[in-house]
């Protein structure tokens, strides 16, 4: 008498059939295939003997969504800080600086200088600047120190910065309607609420540069200027709204001290990435005195805390996803307990063990789909609202931004998707191998 075999609905064991066409093979493969998703899906469907396993199955499918869906949110926001902060920072700070060695902060000969730079082909477009300190008041009774910041008017086809882009009110011409002012001036919208100076009003602006002693007081004398407010600009990074001001370069010049010279050069490169590779090569063309500071060196410290947060958290929250792998494993080892009659049935009815361990790992792999799936939705989702409707406000003066910024990186997006399906799938190997171990008389005894 031959052994047993299985037949539901014409489908037969591949093992058990004679060698048969491609086509054959192909057909049985596929209705084998039909026969294990569907025993899978009969074993996740709830039934009264069964409510328990079922439950747990939920609570497995519901940890792997949530392991997803905060891991695609928190990477989100990890990579929104980052560009948020990225943007935001390149609005007043260019790509490269050309600047000098030295005590003074202070460039002579920038045209010549400026000249031999505009012959990189990386380069966009460059400009002179002039950078100082002074403070501000517009009235008796408060004063503020402030950074000013002169920038050329004309820059050629190409501005080094976006800074022109964000006045708010007023331009780069800084043309003033009073008499008896020592011209134009931009302020930050946040220091101009705090000083209540708007457009046509004067502030006072104290340099320590020209300072001047005086014998008969045995002090130094600072120099007063006299500014009108000829508009406003608002880049959104409270350090720039609220402690910079903005002059034209030859009276920002004059400000500093500087007479024809200026600070340095702004650089506006094609890709910002390449700013510390051009800045070297810059240095190495131009030589001693000269150096080059580009906007990652210069914000190296935020960007690397950044990085190493986004780091951690994701490895973190990584976790979830692993208990809720736990959690598969004892749903399936369960699932393989509460139905050890019906695995003895199958296989004396001649399904094969891989048969067996196949359809947990199917079972397995649902679960993690499924989780991983509605998690993947719901992490998008949010996402999109905490980015899009500013549900979350930050403190600005702690935090640079006014809101929590989130941005999801495809690269993260896949990455996140891989690791759940994965870490879901290894975990149906322990109770999918336990459940093809079994024999068909050990399975049936004990039933």
């Amino acid at each position: 008498m031959s052994g047993p075999s299985l037949e539901t609905g014409g489908v037969t064991d591949p093992a058990a059939r004679p060698v048969g066409g491609k086509v054959a093979a192909a057909r049985s493969w596929r209705s084998l295939l039909r026969l294990e998703l569907a025993i899978a899906g009969r074993y996740l469907r709830s039934r009264r003997s069964s409510r328990l396993v079922s439950l747990i199955t939920l609570i497995a499918t519901g940890g792997v969504t949530v392991g997803v869906m905060a891991l695609i949110v928190v990477l989100g926001v990890m990579n929104g800080l980052q560009e948020d902060l990225r943007e935001k920072i390149l609005v007043a700070s260019p790509h490269l600086r050309v600047l000098t060695y030295g005590e003074g902060l202070r460039l002579d000969d920038w045209k010549q200088v400026a000249s031999r730079v505009r012959e990189d082909p990386e380069v966009l477009a460059v400009a002179p600047f002039v950078i100082s300190e002074g403070l501000i008041s517009a009235g008796a009774d408060y004063a503020q120190g402030v950074r000013v910041l002169g920038i050329a008017t004309d820059t050629g086809s190409m501005s080094v910065t976006s800074l022109p882009r964000h006045f708010v009110y007023g331009d780069l011409s800084f043309k003033t309607r009073r008499e008896g002012v020592d011209g134009g001036i931009v302020l930050g919208r946040r220091l101009a609420e705090r000083l209540s100076a708007y457009p046509g009003d004067t502030v006072t602006v104290v340099s320590p540069a020209g300072s001047r002693f005086n014998a008969a007081l045995g002090a130094f004398i600072p120099r007063f200027w006299r500014f009108e407010v000829t508009g406003h600009f608002e880049t959104g990074m409270y350090e720039y709204d609220n402690s910079y001001v903005v002059l034209p370069l030859e009276v920002a010049q004059r400000f500093a001290g500087l007479e024809d010279a200026v600070s340095g050069l702004d650089v506006r490169i094609r890709d910002p990435w390449r700013a510390p590779q051009v800045g070297a090569e810059l240095e190495q063309r131009l030589g001693y005195p000269y150096r080059s500071v580009d906007w990652q060196t210069q914000n190296s410290s935020l960007f690397s805390a950044l990085q190493l947060e986004k780091l951690a958290m994701g490895l973190i929250l990584l976790l979830i996803v692993i208990v809720a792998a736990f959690n598969i494993v004892s749903t399936l080892t369960m699932v393989v307990t509460d139905k050890t009659r019906e695995i003895g049935i199958l296989r004396a009815m001649g399904l094969s063990a891989g048969s067996i361990k196949r359809v947990f790992i199917w079972q397995g792999a649902v679960i993690g789909v499924v989780g991983t799936l509605l998690g993947a939705g719901l992490g998008l989702t949010v996402a999109w609202l905490i980015d899009r409707r500013h549900l979350i406000k930050l403190d600005p003066t702690v935090y640079f931004i006014d809101h929590l910024p989130v941005r999801v990186d495809p690269v993260d997006f896949l990455l996140v998707v891989g690791a759940s399906m994965l870490v879901a799938t290894l975990a149906t190997i322990y109770p999918a191998r336990q459940a093809a171990m079994m024999t068909p008389v050990e399975a049936i005894r004990w039933e």
